[in-house]
């Protein structure tokens, strides 16, 4: 580490040894006992520009706060029917860990249909699962490789990807917001796994938009990329989407539900579940649980987020419209037959 990233760090951390509470606490229980690391992690997301890393923390901080996001983990998305309808639309899971320790997430982007429950649902669901990675997943790891690991890898599936994935955008948008802005740098690498034409199309517009140190995250793999990932990982670490040899693999292509991280009644799930379940007991003698989504205030998308979207849409659109010449071009054929 360089002479002017060392003063970086020291002086965004004197200005962080400022603020009052209860933003020092939040600041606590959200570096899990690494300050510094967390301070690198908000300093790279803002190109190491310390009064931009500033207030981008204590935005954060702020978000966090007004939104009970320290107790997150303790507001259930009940009954289990719902939260089982939220998981069937809402693919991701844990499938194991790097050769590095790294949690490996997989992310089933093709086949996520968000039409099981509200937007809040999908926003809480999503924000529990960074919660429960960053103070349970990532600390466990870190004790068991006996070193300071803050990063996971994400394996993103696009199986199923369809032009309908137009409606889901806004919502995507949402989620990619909330990260951007209040989990930066916490994911290593982005593996993208049986990439169909309509992602390919998309990507070339969107690559050049996006930052280099984010461009240099995402590796589009061959097919499946079963061989190309078992470089960095172990077989039983693979999501159950990669293990098959070639492309177009589906979701179901393991062993049945133990195999499906994605699935309610895999491992990683009923532990956060059941870590959901047992945090909202300490809770219930304050104030019982209610049913109903945990509302999260909507987050702005900054400029950069907001140019990718439109370009998305606009590519996917195009798609559409070829897409719908295509077909009318085909029953003319057929008809003149």
């Amino acid at each position: 580490m360089g002479i002017v990233s060392r003063d970086a760090i020291q002086h965004f951390q004197a200005l962080i040894d400022e603020v009052d509470e209860p933003l020092q606490s939040t600041f606590k229980n959200m570096h899990q006992g690494y300050p510094t690391e967390t301070l690198v992690r908000f300093l790279k997301g803002r190109d190491w520009n310390v009064a931009k890393a500033h207030k981008m923390l204590v935005d954060c901080l702020n978000w966090r706060i007004q939104n009970e996001i320290d107790n997150i983990l303790a507001k259930p998305i009940i009954p289990t029917d719902l939260y089982r309808a939220v998981r069937d639309s809402q693919l991701i899971g844990l499938s194991g860990y790097s050769k590095e320790g790294l949690p490996v997430f997989a992310v089933g982007v093709g086949l996520s249909t968000f039409d099981k429950a509200s937007v809040h649902y999908y926003v809480q669901s999503h924000i529990q699962i960074n919660e429960y990675r960053d103070g349970v997943v990532l600390p466990l790891a870190t004790k068991k490789y006996g070193r300071y690991i803050g990063t996971c890898v994400k394996v993103l599936d696009m199986t199923g990807l369809k032009l309908s994935a137009l409606s889901q955008i806004k919502l995507l948008t949402i989620i990619s917001t909330i990260d951007d802005l209040n989990y930066p740098e916490k994911t290593d690498t982005y593996y993208i796994a049986n990439a169909p034409y309509i992602f390919s199309a998309c990507w070339k517009v969107v690559k050049p938009l996006l930052q280099e140190r984010t461009r240099r995250k995402v590796q589009v793999l061959q097919g499946g990329g079963r061989d190309e990932l078992l470089k960095i990982m172990d077989y039983a670490s693979l999501p159950h989407f990669c293990r098959r040899e070639g492309s177009g693999s589906s979701r179901h292509s393991g062993n049945g539900t133990t195999d499906d991280c994605f699935s309610l009644d895999h491992a990683f799930h009923q532990q956060l579940y059941n870590h959901i379940k047992q945090k909202a007991l300490t809770l219930e003698s304050v104030a019982p649980v209610k049913q109903g989504s945990f509302h999260v205030d909507m987050p702005e998308s900054d400029p950069e987020g907001s140019e990718i979207a439109k370009t998305i849409e606009s590519e996917l659109h195009k798609l559409e419209d070829q897409n719908g010449l295509s077909n009318s071009i085909d029953a003319l054929k057929i008809n003149g037959d």
